[in-house]
């Protein structure tokens, strides 16, 4: 039996997903929406940074929209405040306790004669009335968003446990219809801020994914006669190289975790199989021989192991991969539909598409336990990518016919929608720590 839908399409022909695109900026930025968010959301207040209203970034309020955003933290308006302390000394606990503020961040932007910014901020546990944590930084005025995004991190590991991933970035595909290059391979901030374009281009583009120290991408490009290509691409030099480009597909590019292979999906032997290539000497290894077709590879943490979409049971079902012997052995059995796996860097979870009542969702398989959810609502769900601190998943779905991304928290507690101002977008990525 053919694999179904878009997955087939994509081993095909790699179009299809992306010709529907509707019309697009070639800068779409990414709106952010938090739509469900925990019903035990902790409260915190973020008081207004003293000096932050004559700053170029006001970092309080995007440190308030990160930990926000999270749907772990509930932020007191700061109307709401019956005070708002500029330092420790200035905290009265009470006026936050009798809100239910559990947490309190304080903090300033002093402009430096050198053009920068001083800012300094603290964290305060409301209930033990005590200071846990502060910091300062003295980054230039180009900086101040890194710098916002920073103290969210430090602030949500503080208080979670979880590394934060405010810091990283979102890759992802964009098409203009009317535009003479119409395909656009763009990244923002995590919080949709600061777009950067790193090719545009008359043919498609697809599946992008980024090098483990976030320092590449690598992606799909027709650009060549029509005809798929493989290409990796260094973001600070702008360099590309073209990898691959052998007869018939080259596809679904996943850098290995140390970042010396690229596991691809190839057809040079007449049937879609998985294939690894090492980038620097170019050796080509096939790692799968099966009549089905086997695709959309994704690396296990350990660097020895794949899992990957194939059609071999007689339908698309994920498979687990040993490099080493080319053993293979199938880990998904909820169902006739599951494709375009991802994996938690923990390695403790599998997401992947599933097909439930004609529906395709985002699914959440516990390797340990052996447990299966769905984490997510809509109908037409593709591309799921994991954020680097294993919390978030991020993917492409359908609104009211137009594409555009969500994510969701890897128990569903959590959603987030992150539509372009114009236009529609699909195949994300999410970055590792930068």
């Amino acid at each position: 039996m053919k694999l179904e839908c878009r997955a087939q399409k994509m081993w095909r022909i790699g179009l299809a997903a992306i010709l529907v695109f509707g019309a697009a900026m070639a800068r779409a930025e990414l709106l952010i929406r938090v739509t469900e968010g925990r019903v035990d959301a902790v409260p915190i207040a973020v008081v207004p940074f003293e000096g932050a209203q004559n700053a170029p970034e006001d970092v309080s309020q995007i440190v308030q929209a990160d930990l926000h955003r999270s749907g772990q933290f509930k932020p007191l308006p700061a109307e709401d405040m019956l005070s708002r302390p500029r330092n420790e000394s200035e905290v009265i606990y009470r006026d936050f306790r009798v809100l239910g503020v559990e947490y309190i961040i304080t903090g300033s932007m002093k402009a430096q004669e050198t053009g920068g910014y001083e800012v300094s901020y603290a964290l305060f546990d409301v209930n033990r009335q005590v200071k846990l944590m502060s910091e300062t930084y003295r980054p230039p005025v180009s900086q101040l968003r890194d710098v916002a995004h920073a103290i969210s991190d430090r602030i949500y590991e503080q208080l979670t446990g979880i590394p934060g991933a405010f810091s990283t970035k979102i890759l992802y595909v964009t098409h203009n219809r009317n535009d003479k290059n119409p395909y656009q391979l763009q990244y923002a901030d995590a919080d949709g801020h600061r777009v950067t374009t790193i090719l545009r281009s008359k043919e498609p583009i697809m599946s992008p994914t980024w090098s483990p120290d976030g320092r590449k991408v690598a992606y799909v490009s027709f650009e060549d006669d029509g005809m798929p290509g493989v290409y990796t691409h260094d973001l600070a030099t702008t360099n590309r190289e073209k990898v691959s480009s052998f007869r018939g597909i080259n596809g679904a590019p996943d850098w290995s975790p140390d970042g010396q292979k690229l596991a691809l999906t190839l057809s040079r032997d007449g049937n879609p199989e998985i294939y690894m290539l090492d980038i620097a000497t170019k050796k080509l290894t096939r790692l799968t021989q099966h009549y089905g077709i086997d695709t959309e590879p994704r690396w296990l943490p350990d660097g020895e192991h794949l899992v990957f979409t194939s059609s071999r049971s007689g339908g698309p079902q994920i498979y687990k991969l040993n490099i080493n012997d080319k053993s293979v052995r199938r880990v998904s059995f909820q169902g006739a539909y599951n494709a375009r796996p991802d994996v938690t860097p923990d390695g403790r979870y599998l997401v992947y598409v599933h097909r439930r009542n004609g529906n395709f969702n985002v699914g959440v398989q516990d390797l340990q336990r052996g447990t299966f959810n769905i984490v997510t609502r809509t109908d037409m769900d593709e591309s799921p990518s994991v954020a680097p601190n294993g919390s978030m998943v991020i993917y492409g779905t359908q609104d009211r016919g137009t594409g555009v991304l969500e994510a969701v928290s890897i128990d569903g507690r959590v959603k987030v929608k992150l539509p372009s101002k114009e236009g529609e977008v699909r195949e994300p990525a999410w970055s590792p720590f930068l």
